[in-house]
């Protein structure tokens, strides 16, 4: 057994940003990492048009802000630089291939045990620590609903998860469903390439530019949550004008209040909207009741073949799987099963980090709660 203060499992942003501070306060670690290299989702099931949406402000990890002088908004590209620039500055160095096929807390030694397979020399790792951090992050596998039909569909199915671009979909029908900002923009994406695009959206949803998302951000500093909410709604609604026509309605409450309780982002318009205004992108109003052959029958009774099928359906977490004493932490479902803003924060040095629902900005304020707990906690006993 390899014996650590802290173990992490995961090596993405969350990760390595845990990682980080603790390497300030040399306490010992490790970082499991199950692909062969860091922040893989971002890596390598990225779609190749992606840009981050919030200002990079709001897009750093701890003690390593992006400078004033950068751009606003970070490519993909731009945004691994910084973690290249990241690992190599704080010399993190996370054990590759390490898949964590089991982790439970032994009672009697007050320890985490860890076993890990290592899938380049096919052998069994074990590892003991006294804190635990899940950092394997909210998108660790996605999330496709179990239509009637889906299985014998003859065309092609894809999560967001894989798609890298629309270049392969030209001239032909694709349905994207799932309307949050992976599944509009991929919509947009899918209509450049020249796809004959049609879009699920049943259900409310708010759209901004990135820079009125960037303003509310900056105005929750100043007042309460409902008035930032209330000036980036109207500037949507002079922009945006009235959408319903088009089978786009706004949700009663406004969008950073929606982020707080549900975890739920508001749509960054990439140029989708416009595309859906002009008629280029079908919006169907409706959901999937079930799929034959080649054909979609929605719950309006309305049928449309499609040679392609993209799901933006979201993920699931997987640490349930390998995470044996989960309540510790964790709900059913994989998530924090204690409230903001305490819900980094287990039983039996257990702790979450990356599961808030908050993006990166999210990611930074887990990573410096969890590892000032780790310190204070080491300090005093």
């Amino acid at each position: 057994m390899q014996e650590f203060t802290v173990v992490i499992v995961g090596g993405g942003p969350s990760g390595l940003a845990i990682s980080a501070l603790l390497t300030q306060n040399s306490i010992s670690h490790t970082i499991l990492e199950k692909e062969d290299c860091n922040a893989s989702l971002w890596r390598k099931n990225a779609y190749d048009r992606l840009n981050l949406h919030l200002a990079s402000e709001f897009c750093s990890l701890p003690l390593m802000p992006h400078p004033p002088s950068g751009p606003t908004y970070l490519t993909k590209d731009q945004f691994l630089q910084y973690i290249d620039k990241y690992v190599n500055h704080f010399d993190i160095k996370p054990r590759y291939y390490c898949v964590v096929e089991s982790a439970k807390y032994d009672e009697v030694k007050n320890k985490w045990v860890v076993e890990a397979k290592n899938t380049l020399e096919g052998t069994l790792e074990i590892y003991g620590a006294k804190f635990l951090v899940i950092a394997s992050g909210e998108n660790s596998e996605g999330f496709i609903p179990n239509f009637h039909g889906l299985g014998k569909f003859e065309g092609d199915v894809v999560h967001s998860k894989y798609y890298k671009s629309g270049s392969k979909y030209k001239s032909k029908d694709v349905l994207v469903v799932g309307c949050g900002n992976s599944g509009m923009e991929i919509a947009y994406d899918l209509q450049n390439w020249g796809a004959n695009t049609s879009i699920v959206i049943r259900n409310p949803l708010h759209v901004f530019t990135r820079n009125m998302i960037r303003i509310g951000m900056r105005l929750v500093h100043y007042f309460p949550v409902y008035i930032a909410d209330t000036i980036i709604t109207i500037l949507a609604k002079l922009k945006y004008g009235d959408l319903s026509k088009y089978g786009i309605y706004r949700p009663k409450d406004g969008p950073l209040y929606l982020k707080n309780i549900t975890g739920k982002s508001a749509v960054i318009d990439v140029g989708t909207i416009e595309k859906i205004k002009e008629g280029s992108i079908k919006v169907v109003p409706s959901g999937i009741k079930k799929i034959e052959k080649k054909n979609v029958i929605f719950e309006n009774n309305m049928e449309k073949e499609f040679d392609a099928i993209v799901f933006a359906t979201g993920y699931k977490s997987v640490a349930n799987e390998w995470l044996k004493d989960y309540t510790y932490a964790l709900n059913e479902k994989g998530f924090p099963k204690n409230p903001f803003p305490k819900h980094w924060k287990g039983d039996h040095g257990l702790y979450c980090a990356g599961l808030a629902r908050k993006g990166l900005f999210g990611v930074k304020k887990d990573a410096e709660a969890i590892a000032e707990d780790i310190k204070q906690t080491l300090k005093f006993n």
